[in-house]
């Protein structure tokens, strides 16, 4: 088990760690690390194509990663942060689509989650997040279940409890406000 700065770490080194979230356990890396995405995919038998959450503990960690926004749609969104929420915003040209997929957007979530939010402070930047499990299995709410369905393939996990959230985040588009994954 990593502590959040073992976990940082991990992530600063282009690993792929597990790590507790407000429902269930995700698995997580830099996103700039094409090779540590594709990892993810490959584990979670997922196409590039779908595209990956990023996760944060704050808005401005997701500069890099969005163009510019309208203020009201903005405000929108941070009324909603840090909490459960995951929105599509409009991806910055510079996105690539192994970690965006073929979508003109990319998904955020300012987490809610003390130890999610504490390991992208330390880490200092938004960080890959997807709930932990192969595709089409649960997602793992334990630190056992992760390493149950990955082994030796994960790095490692930081050690925490899940938050009180029942089931994965929801999902909105930004521009239309409507749910594209209900909570």
């Amino acid at each position: 088990m990593l502590t959040v700065a073992q976990g940082a770490e991990y992530l600063s080194a282009g690993k792929v760690i597990a790590y507790p979230t407000e429902a269930v356990f995700g698995l997580g890396c830099d996103p700039a690390s094409e090779p540590a995405v594709r990892r993810i995919l490959h584990m979670k038998q997922r196409s590039a194509d779908a595209g990956l959450i990023l996760v944060a503990d704050c808005w401005e960690r997701f500069a890099p990663f969005v163009q510019r926004v309208d203020p009201v749609q903005l405000d929108r969104a941070l009324a909603t942060w840090p909490g459960p929420v995951t929105w599509l915003f409009p991806r910055a040209n510079s996105v690539p689509d192994w970690l965006a997929g073929t979508h003109p957007t990319i998904a955020l979530r300012v987490s809610a989650h003390a130890i999610c939010r504490a390991l992208c402070a330390r880490f200092g930047s938004a960080i890959v997040s997807t709930s932990a499990n192969p595709h089409g299995a649960p997602p793992a709410s334990s630190a056992r279940q992760v390493t149950s369905y990955f082994a030796d393939a994960i790095d490692g996990i930081v050690e925490g409890a899940l938050g009180q959230q029942q089931k994965p985040s929801e999902i909105r588009d930004l521009q239309s406000g409507r749910v594209i994954r209900a909570a």
